[in-house]
């Protein structure tokens, strides 16, 4: 029952951020820039200012579906923000040009980051499995139940290196954008806030991670006392 509550709780407040930050994106979406560059412009502007040449700048379809590549090396941007010219879109295409702009200078955490992408990707196909069957042979065979949480242990520390890498990523993006020519104050000021609500998203998933992770622990360590 522990684990559904805490399970609950955090999709709840998951949902909340989900829908504060679409409802700001549709409202900073109403905001046009004066400088009239799209997203697509916005991304190529910043990768060639910061001396980057070799990541393209591409269109994909979906909403929200904006990330950065490294494997081959491109800016993939959603048709709302690599067609349109406003505060949302200008705010996205900088935030997906700072992960080019940390994987060029080789930011530490994004390396880190992507030298446990595989351990996670491996993990989470039988990481609920495994801590099921371990949930269920606690007291006959702990060792299955810590091997499960191990698992599911770098599934939470790969959501905390997240955080570094998206925030390091706004930053560098609000810090272009306010020494270019791109957008004014109030522009500037709300693609701020857009990519403030989009970071929340990971905050809350690596704390749903940490929570569900201590629980784990509790069973097993009341497992091992029974």
């Amino acid at each position: 029952m522990g684990i559904y509550l805490i399970a609950g709780l955090f999709m709840l407040i998951g949902w909340l951020v989900q829908m504060q930050l679409k409802r700001k994106f549709k409202e900073y979406s109403k905001i046009q820039l004066g400088s009239g560059l799209t997203g697509k412009d916005i991304a190529e502007k910043m990768l060639r200012e910061s001396g980057i040449t070799d990541v393209k700048v591409i269109s994909v379809r979906g909403q929200l579906t904006d990330h950065y590549n490294p494997l081959n090396k491109t800016v993939n941007l959603s048709e709302v923000v690599y067609n349109h010219a406003n505060a949302a879109a200008a705010a996205v295409a900088a935030h997906e040009c700072g992960h080019a702009v940390q994987h060029a200078k080789a930011y530490t955490w994004l390396q880190f980051r992507s030298a446990l992408v595989p351990v996670v990707s491996f993990g989470s196909k039988y990481v609920q499995w495994v801590l099921l069957a371990g949930i269920l042979l606690v007291q006959v065979f702990p060792a299955l139940l810590f091997f499960g949480i191990l698992m599911f242990a770098a599934t939470t520390l790969f959501s905390f290196i997240t955080l570094p890498v998206e925030f390091d990523a706004s930053n560098r993006a609000l810090a272009w954008l306010d020494g270019s020519s791109v957008a004014d104050s109030l522009e500037h000021d709300k693609a701020k806030n857009a990519l403030f609500w989009a970071a929340m998203t990971y905050v809350v998933a690596a704390l749903s991670s940490l929570a569900t992770l201590m629980y784990y622990v509790m069973i097993y360590l009341g497992g091992r006392r029974s």
